[in-house]
């Protein structure tokens, strides 16, 4: 088929920043684009040869969208599954499958693929709602401290607690939930595996993630990870057999754990670009971006390698400012060396809400996070 500068069109469901960012390359490539979401004011909106407001999780919205178009991908998992399913019945190709979005946006069923497949995760257990596992807490069967996560709609921090003492229960919803043992760990990891139809596959360096502390949201992404090369080849070997298993088309951002004895346990998936490739847009030769694009349309895979060493920091809204956004002191970020920012669109902010992220590259990784933090401790995206 002929993608460029032809009748054919990408379908993208969820116009946020991710898809923004892909429409990078979709244009650079002359691919037609549509785009759906249910805001009027999408970062997608500009980028898109045609845009359509609705709502992803509406079975009839989805499914005529999807009619338009020749291949469907997402930005989002929290789309219409079942409008997928029939879309892909009636030859639409659909890149992730309905069938691996499916077992990732429920939590619970995520981890029984992990235990189901014997690939390393934390212990957990499944419970219906709150109540049944306060009563479990209660009854010794699981014991405090330990991470409770919403089975579903969680994102960016949502949806996860650390649960210390019954005391951290209060004002919680009573909702299907997972309990998974605290796990000492060195590092969060990431990895990110790119996969097209013909069963070529690519794995991206593995990246260090460095989260805030109150927020449970990533603040710098540090490629290549600073770990031993025998933890990093394990990270990626892990990360190809979740993505053997799975099977998927597209990309699969896999978030691990680095425990104290150098063992990697899998934490979540995401089956679309993900906040941890984002450094790859400078950084890398090929960006996470354009490698989906090529993904999905089966097109030969780019170099995964990195030029130098990259830093992303994200962007998101100060504390204590709601409103119309400003960024306080960009220009002064934008006269570093080795300096990009990235903003998303996003005309409101409040606390903590993702606004854009900047890149920092640099021969020296080193030198690289030194100014990743004069870079957060200038900027201030602020109302």
């Amino acid at each position: 088929m002929n993608y460029f500068s032809s009748d054919f069109k990408l379908g993208i469901l969820g116009g946020g920043q991710l898809g923004k960012m892909m429409l990078t390359d979709t244009r650079k490539f002359d691919i037609q684009t549509y785009v759906l979401d249910p805001s009027d004011e999408a970062p997608c909106k500009v980028g898109s040869n045609k845009f359509f407001k609705g709502d992803l999780m509406d079975f009839d919205t989805v499914y005529n969208f999807g009619k338009q178009v020749d291949v469907l991908t997402f930005e989002i998992e929290l789309v219409n599954i079942p409008a997928l399913e029939k879309l892909e019945a009636e030859g639409i190709k659909v890149y992730p499958s309905p069938k691996n979005l499916n077992l990732i946006q429920n939590k619970g069923t995520q981890k029984d693929f992990y235990a189901q497949h014997n690939i390393p995760t934390a212990e957990y257990k499944r419970f219906d709602n709150l109540d049944t596992l306060k009563e479990a807490v209660a009854n010794g069967e699981f014991s405090f401290p330990f991470i409770w996560k919403s089975t579903e709609g969680g994102y960016d921090g949502n949806g996860v607690k650390v649960i210390r003492c019954a005391e951290s229960f209060n004002g919680m919803p009573n909702v299907q939930c997972i309990a998974e043992v605290m796990i000492p760990f060195k590092n969060e990891l990431a990895v990110i595996v790119a996969r097209n139809p013909s069963g070529d596959i690519k794995t991206y360096p593995v990246v260090e993630m460095e989260f805030h502390p109150e927020a449970n949201q990533v603040e710098y992404v540090i490629c290549p990870a600073r770990i031993d090369d025998t933890v990093a080849n394990k990270a990626r070997a892990i990360a190809l057999k979740v993505s053997e298993h799975f099977n998927h088309v597209g990309l699969l951002a896999v978030e691990m754990f680095q425990t104290e004895d150098d063992q990697i346990l899998v934490n979540e998936v995401a089956p679309r670009p993900h906040n941890s490739g984002h450094y790859s847009i400078e950084a890398s030769y090929t960006s996470q971006f354009e490698q989906h694009i090529r993904a999905i349309l089966d097109l030969p895979l780019g170099n995964t390698d990195s030029k130098v060493a990259g830093i992303m920091v994200n962007l998101v809204g100060a504390e204590g400012f709601s409103g119309n956004v400003v960024y306080e002191n960009i220009e002064k970020i934008i006269g570093m060396d080795g300096v990009t920012p990235h903003i998303y669109g996003k005309k409101q902010t409040r606390p903590f809400r993702k606004m854009g992220h900047v890149t920092i590259v640099n021969e020296d990784i080193a030198e690289a996070r030194r100014i990743a933090a004069e870079v957060k401790n200038t900027i201030r995206v602020i109302a």
